[in-house]
């Protein structure tokens, strides 16, 4: 009865979540209840070489140590063995463990009792189990059947360790390469909201502001400023950080099949749902939820959203019970949001329930003191992906770019600088640098951008001192023009504008954090 008791332990073990050396260490206590043994040791077999995994009876340096199988003749009979293997106590045969019983160090070098198991897993050895006893006569009434079944068990339970050991490795490698490609992809982005002009410190005040409250967001702006690089950096300022951020393109999402992909639907809920899967309010459990272009959504599916968002359940297509979320909605549109709603085609009460705290991103014509540092963003993007040399621009091709109008924001501007850089590489040795002129833009930018950059009230740059500012302000304000014009000239290179002024970098960036620029 003990050793049955015994063996019911180890099975159970397999089917606990046990730590490794947990599951060894219980695996050798019921090693102890079935075998009355002095000293046992359980042992990984690694292409010919045991490594101990667990020990009992043993002195400490026993589990740093490995054993060569074929240096160790027990052992190699044991390896070679398909069934629990009893050694006569007078054999000659050397036992591994000499010198390594805690309670005598010699014991093992006269006549004594010993077992092994060789643990196999579909016929492939992948341990042993072996045990020792001072008494010769220790063994003699175990059972060889129930020998075979521990040998059995010790054997799953060194490989279902191992896979979960296995699994546990591979899920955080995943998750770190996860990560990078993660950091990678924002990086390529341009994850980071580009710009120093004041509409650009309003924002960004906007988005901490918000970002760790946990409110619905709503941004508003014209196509191509940036909305899903905002709805990023909330989502990045909020708690749910560490979770993740899913985006669902409204506008691309056909009706027929747009209550699936944000609900999810069970299988046989209609033709083609061969499988149960989860929709997009389900899988962002825990994180964030960005719903760009909202103002597309199907009408069918508003009311629907609107509950889900009132109520904080969602229900499956087919499904007939309800599942609890716990979602942050960050939703965004370029369309007159609420002129939709007069009109009648958006829900009121949906508007109201995504409008808790709208951002609203600025267009480039109203900063456009932060398209030279954009300018040289977007070159040093095309330059990594054109694979050309470095990218310059001419100040005439600056002084362009800064006064045009840009309907389509700063999308149309990165758009423009990557045709600019093709254009201009065209029969540059590989590695030159790749020089853009007034002539890259094309005679349609050229007639449609204003003689000279515009220095008015919605140019985004900093308004000249009153007349009675005191000193301090007068200082801080050639200052801050003296720093603008310096990143503008280096294409938004801090570190190239700090070495002309005859600043160190660090300095600089204590200086224009000071001065509002950063």
């Amino acid at each position: 009865m003990p050793s049955l008791k015994a063996l019911l332990s180890v099975a159970l073990d397999l089917t606990t979540s046990l730590a490794a050396e947990d599951r060894y260490r219980r695996l050798l206590e019921a090693v102890r209840h079935v075998v009355p043994c002095d000293a046992a040791c359980l042992m990984r077999y690694d292409d010919g070489v045991l490594v101990p995994l667990a020990a009992h009876g043993l002195t400490p340096e026993a589990l740093g140590r490995t054993f060569c199988a074929r240096a160790h003749p027990r052992l190699d009979l044991l390896c070679h063995a398909e069934a629990p293997v009893r050694f006569p106590p007078d054999t000659d045969l050397p036992d591994p463990f000499d010198g390594l019983l805690a309670s005598d160090a010699t014991a093992l070098a006269h006549v004594h009792a010993c077992l092994g198991c060789p643990l196999r897993v579909e016929g492939a050895l992948i341990g042993l189990l072996t045990a020792d006893a001072l008494d010769p006569r220790a063994f003699d009434g175990v059972d060889a059947g129930t020998l075979s079944w521990l040998g059995a068990l010790a054997g799953a339970a060194v490989r279902t360790s191992q896979l979960i050991d296995a699994l546990e490795h591979s899920a955080e490698r995943l998750g770190l390469v996860a990560e990078d490609l993660r950091q990678a992809a924002e990086r390529e982005r341009g994850a980071g909201l580009l710009g120093t002009s004041p509409a650009m410190q309003k924002l960004r005040d906007e988005i901490a502001l918000v970002g760790p409250s946990d409110l619905t967001v709503l941004i508003t702006g014209e196509t191509g400023v940036g909305k899903e690089l905002v709805a990023r950096a909330v989502h990045a300022a909020s708690r749910r950080r560490g979770e993740p951020l899913l985006h669902v393109n409204c506008a691309a999402l056909p009706e027929s099949v747009a209550e699936s992909e944000l609900f999810g639907h069970v299988r046989g809920a209609f033709t083609g749902a061969e499988q149960n899967r989860p929709g997009k309010l389900e899988v962002a459990d825990g994180g964030t939820l960005f719903l760009d272009e909202i103002g597309e959504l199907p009408p069918s599916i508003q009311p629907k959203l609107l509950r889900a968002l009132q109520e904080g359940e969602v229900q499956r297509v087919g499904a007939d019970r309800s599942l609890r979320v716990d979602v942050r909605i960050v939703a965004a549109t370029n369309r007159d949001i609420e002129k939709e709603v007069a009109e009648g085609r958006f829900r009121a009460d949906l508007f109201h329930r995504l409008n808790v705290y709208r951002v609203a991103v600025p267009p480039l014509r109203e900063r456009r003191s932060d398209i030279p540092l954009l300018a040289g963003h977007f070159c040093d993007a095309a330059r990594a992906r054109l694979g050309v040399g470095p990218v310059r621009l001419t100040q005439a091709a600056r002084e362009l770019l800064t006064g045009g109008p840009w309907p389509g924001n700063v999308r149309e501007l990165e758009n423009t600088l990557f045709r600019m850089v093709l254009q201009a590489s065209r029969g540059v040795p590989r590695g030159a640098p790749v020089v853009l002129e007034p002539a890259h833009l094309g005679g349609s930018f050229a007639a449609a951008a204003p003689p000279q950059a515009q220095a008015a009230e919605g140019d985004g740059g900093e308004a000249p001192p009153a007349a009675g500012a005191t000193l301090h302000e007068r200082v801080d304000a050639y200052q801050r023009d003296l720093i603008q014009e310096a990143v503008a000239q280096h294409d938004g290179n801090w570190a190239a504008a700090a070495r002309s002024l005859g600043m160190h970098r660090s300095n600089l960036h204590h200086l224009a954090k000071r001065l509002g620029l950063r």
